[in-house]
């Protein structure tokens, strides 16, 4: 428990980023930014205490991208936490470029993603990145180019640990050839879940999985939520995020919001507990299809 109260991401438990340990609920910062994920947020102030209050609910991992404003998000993080907290991992991403508001374009050729995570240093005031991302693989750009890269920047020593979001099976393993994965991001909910098959290897393989996307949605699936909500006198995000603890120990839900009310909400799933009927019945909703951006 933090000193903080009896709200702690601590109590969700720990997991290893290779040689790194996080509390096993982290915080997303894409929502920090503009409508659109674009510019600054309607509310600056608002969007520095978000992060400055997730740390002191003990969250330890912040994940981010340099595509997300572009580039506001990691100058806010910097602004409300540098010099950052001694066991706080900032993880960031590059592989999307923006030209506007809700536009998203790949990117992950080896020029941008060198130019990229130089940019992302600068704005994020570090030396190295902790975790670095391939935001997405690029249709236009060889795989295995995008994953040398990120193994050349990790010989360099500007990253410490590779993660891979977006990714299918094939892509993991193709990458784990070329460099050690420590993480996963896909989209993934209790019920959205198609990438299952993924989760379950990266379960046998002990790396993290970060579900994108990691409240509930669907008639259905809020149906389901909103009754054992309602009969526990939770919110339906520590109900949704509880289910995601529950379902893997290799799993790292990164909830994002601008707004302290829903973190402390969000972070106290870390303490919840569904009950074995409870998770069985979330379980049972039929998953939907889903589509890769995040």
């Amino acid at each position: 428990m933090g000193a903080t109260g009896s709200i702690s991401a601590a109590h969700a438990g720990t997991i290893t980023l290779g040689d790194l340990k996080v509390n096993r609920l982290g915080f997303g910062a894409m929502r920090i930014t503009g409508k659109g994920i674009w510019g600054p947020p309607a509310d600056r102030a608002a969007a520095l205490a978000t992060l400055r209050r997730a740390v002191e609910l003990d969250v330890n991992l912040i994940d981010t991208a340099d595509s997300y404003g572009p580039g506001v998000s990691e100058e806010l993080i910097a602004e409300a936490l540098w010099p950052y907290p001694t066991g706080l991992v900032i993880a960031t991403k590059a592989g999307w470029v923006r030209h506007g508001p809700g536009v998203w374009q790949h990117n992950a050729s080896p020029r941008h993603i060198e130019q990229a995570i130089e940019e992302s240093l600068k704005r994020l005031r570090l030396e190295r990145i902790d975790l670095y991302q391939l935001h997405v693989p690029d249709p236009a750009v060889s795989f295995d180019a995008s994953m040398e890269t990120l193994a050349r920047l990790k010989e360099q020593g500007k990253v410490r640990h590779v993660g891979l979001s977006n990714v299918t099976l094939e892509h993991l393993e193709r990458a784990r050839k070329i460099v050690p994965i420590v993480s996963v991001q896909n989209r993934y909910s209790f019920s959205d879940r198609e990438w299952d098959y993924l989760l379950d290897h990266c379960t046998a393989q002990g790396i993290a999985f970060m579900p994108w996307g990691p409240i509930a949605q669907g008639r259905k699936a809020n149906e389901v939520v909103e009754k054992i909500a309602a009969a526990r006198g939770v919110s339906t995000a520590v109900v949704s995020l509880a289910w995601l603890l529950r379902r893997s120990p290799v799993m790292l839900p990164i909830p994002g919001t601008s707004s302290v009310t829903h973190l402390e909400e969000n972070v106290g799933a870390a303490g919840f507990q569904l009950s074995d009927a409870e998770f069985a019945e979330m379980a049972a909703v039929a998953p939907r299809p889903m589509s890769l951006r995040g």
